[in-house]
């Protein structure tokens, strides 16, 4: 099966290649542009089909195919970030993750302002001997550096204090799940048991928003239910949103193949086309306990430990559930078990229908410009969830405001509304319109997804057209 992938994967890109100069096949739009493709990387990713998926075998298939020799590849240049890594503003742990990989699109998208890039030179190398693998362009008038520079220009004016709101909503969010925890315990009642869950699952969509940003506590608040924040700095941070909806991206590849997002139709039977709509619910409420017993059979299997002090954050809940009624381990057991497995099922609903898995959104398989804008990229790949703009405590715990956030990751979600403006004047000004859809239609577009096998491709005048149509209507 694996080979199998791999050679249809590539014989997918053979034929979109072909579509080069066949007008008939394209919109007038398109006529223009010289290549199409179906894939954002020119190889097929190495270990994409390992049976077992973890975030080393990921960015060790990134150090094997991007040319990085070892060291920070940015575009086509080679750098030496070991002795800088150190003293990184955003925390060493960046750096280091990624040696020997192709940094250009999370250089890009963690930098705003100019300061790093003016750093550079004093760490250049030389230049790379092969071509970069992933299509994705940065074009100085492009889309992406476009909105760049005037997001950079607009926060100058844009007024920080709302950050503080975010740190409130968090803290808020652990003192609610201690206080609930030690009421599930004190009453003996499940019903409280999923208030707590639910307050658990906020907790940790809210943490993300931390996650992202250079190192700090509360992003360890991410680890309280067995994830750890350390490693979704890889599969989510780095592989999902740089690369979303695409082979490059874990949270597509990690739950194959039960889970089969890409329109392949090789990828996918017929159960597993539609099997979702039954055994996906099981799927999401064990995230979280097969999370932590992933890295613990890597662990024995590679001989490496996975863990780190951090990883023990998931243990201060039963902890306090004990310490606070220590009369009543059984019951403390069976709580702590439940509020897990439920708020993983919260976090698996909540995430998997966030914006992303929707036909309507680009995957790999469906049909785009050779050399894409990365912004354009991104902005065709989400389908945002209607309802939860204007509230910092909805978007925070839903992952909200998906557009700017993944185009900006490391901006605190609680400014983002004051950038909007400027993103949607940019937005309208590219034929890049953004998608909206509710919140029921969006878990059903998720299963559509699942049984999706055929191809797409990418019209940016639709998009637009819809786009401004929302605008007029928001208006």
């Amino acid at each position: 099966m694996k080979l199998a992938a791999k050679q249809t994967a590539y014989e997918r890109n053979v034929m979109a290649e072909s579509f080069e100069g066949k007008s008939s096949h394209i919109s007038a739009n398109q006529a223009a542009v010289p290549s199409y493709a179906t894939d954002i990387t020119h190889r097929y990713p190495t270990f994409r089909d390992e049976p077992f998926k973890t975030v080393h075998n990921w960015l060790d298939g990134k150090r094997y195919d991007d040319g990085a020799e070892g060291l920070w590849r940015i575009n086509d240049d080679l750098y030496d970030l070991e002795d800088f890594a150190h003293t990184h503003p955003g925390g060493a742990e960046w750096i280091q993750l990624t040696k020997g990989t192709d940094i250009t699109e999370a250089f890009e998208t963690h930098h705003i302002s100019r300061r790093a890039e003016l750093m550079l030179p004093k760490f250049y190398v030389r230049r790379a001997t092969q071509p970069r693998n992933c299509r994705l362009t940065f074009h100085d008038h492009g889309f992406y550096r476009t909105l760049k520079q005037r997001i950079r220009e607009q926060l100058g004016r844009v007024n920080p204090a709302p950050k503080e709101r975010s740190r409130q909503i968090v803290d808020g969010l652990i003192v609610c799940v201690m206080l609930t925890a030690y009421l599930a315990v004190r009453l003996e009642s499940f019903a409280i048991g999923i208030v707590c869950a639910i307050c658990v699952n906020a907790t940790v969509i809210a943490a993300h928003n931390f996650l992202h940003q250079r190192d700090n506590w509360r992003m360890y608040a991410f680890n309280i239910a067995f994830l750890s924040y350390r490693e979704w700095r890889v599969s989510h941070a780095i592989s999902h949103h740089l690369f979303p909806n695409s082979v490059l991206d874990m949270e597509i590849s990690s739950f194959e193949p039960f889970l089969c997002y890409l329109p392949w139709a090789d990828l996918k039977n017929s159960f597993q086309r539609y099997g979702s709509w039954f055994y996906g619910p099981f799927i999401y409420g064990s995230i979280f306990l097969s999370e932590y017993l992933k890295r613990l059979m890597d662990s024995f299997s590679q001989g490496k430990n996975r863990f780190h002090l951090d990883d023990l954050i998931p243990f201060l809940l039963p902890a306090f559930m004990y310490a606070t009624n220590p009369e009543r381990i059984g019951v403390i057991f069976q709580l702590w078990l439940f509020v897990v497995l439920m708020a993983s099922f919260f976090f698996g609903l909540i995430g998997l229908s966030a914006g992303h898995h929707h036909p309507k959104a680009l995957h790999s398989g469906d049909l785009f410009p050779n050399d894409m804008d990365f912004g354009l990229y991104q902005m065709a790949t989400i389908v945002e969830r209607r309802g939860v703009e204007g509230s910092l405590l909805k978007v925070l715990t839903t992952f909200g405001d998906h557009y700017l956030h993944h185009l900006f990751p490391t901006l605190d979600h609680a400014i983002l509304p004051q950038l909007n403006n400027v993103f949607l004047a940019t937005c309208e000004e590219f034929g890049a319109g953004k998608r909206l859809s509710s919140w029921f239609s969006q878990y059903i577009a998720q299963n559509l997804q699942l049984a999706r096998v055929q191809p797409k491709q990418y019209q940016p005048e639709m998009m637009a057209n819809r786009g401004k149509t929302k605008h007029d209507q928001r208006a």
